[in-house]
């Protein structure tokens, strides 16, 4: 499996199958540094306070989890990635779009093994054909998972067959990446709650007969993920959540 210290430079198949475009992205990427400060990082979430003791702080240490960014050229040269309906017969998010990914194991070496191990185990693909090309900051999940969003490279995307598992996944899919910065099928919801304005961002997608609703933390993530990549903002106002410690335990169960 590759890992963030195995993708230091471009591997044979890059060279061989990879546009100068796709090769230039994945330098540029391979040079990328998360911020110091993230708003969703561990010192931040060992200060968050529970729902029943609002006035008494507790230490939290979130459990960690990775989710694959998973890019590849499309036949006409677009930049695409790989999303994934979950099977409505799950506990927690069934049926939304997300991305592959899952917890942390303990044999793990990095959060670019958890992100392809789990896409493996998801929708059957092999990291042997990801390049793990940068780590973008963790984001704070609804269940207080720690989620570091992995950058890989599909080179060869007729390599990939996608095989989902039926009891994790309904469908397997790919959208065009730069969408996530475009003002074009979003919308936006905005809930006023304890005193804060919280902006939610809907992409509406339609592949096939196919719709879906891309929402909450995927959102989230593929807007920051969009945002360094093609190294520009969104074309609307992202208005990140500024919440105080002692309210984000309460306003992580609206982010997806």
């Amino acid at each position: 499996m590759k890992s963030a210290t195995s993708a230091t430079s471009p591997t044979a198949t890059s060279l061989q199958l990879g546009s100068p475009r796709l090769l230039a992205l994945a330098q540029q990427l391979r040079l990328y540094k998360p911020p110091l400060c993230s708003p969703f990082d561990e010192e931040s979430t060992r200060k968050l306070v529970s729902f029943q003791e609002l006035m008494a702080p507790v230490r939290l240490t979130p459990k960690k989890a990775a989710v694959l960014i998973c890019l590849f050229e499309g036949d006409d040269g677009d930049l695409r990635v790989i999303l994934t309906k979950r099977s409505s017969t799950l506990s927690t998010h069934s049926g939304e779009v997300s991305l592959p990914g899952g917890k942390a194991e303990e044999h793990d070496k990095d959060d670019g093994v958890t992100a392809t191990r789990e896409a493996e185990e998801e929708i059957g693909l092999d990291p042997s054909l990801v390049d793990v090309v940068a780590f973008l900051e963790p984001f704070l999940s609804q269940h207080l998972l720690r989620v570091t969003p992995v950058v890989g490279i599909l080179w060869d995307k007729k390599a990939f067959n996608p095989r989902p598992n039926p009891t994790e996944v309904e469908a397997v899919f790919d959208a065009p990446f730069e969408m996530f910065l475009k003002d074009e099928n979003r919308r936006s919801e905005e809930i006023e709650w304890m005193g804060e304005k919280l902006l939610f961002h809907f992409f509406d997608y339609k592949t096939g007969d196919n719709d879906y609703v891309i929402w909450g933390l995927t959102s989230r993530i593929l807007i920051r993920a969009a945002t360094v990549v093609y190294q520009r903002p969104p074309a609307f106002i992202e208005q990140k959540p500024n919440l105080k410690y002692s309210k984000m335990n309460q306003a992580t169960s609206l982010y997806g």
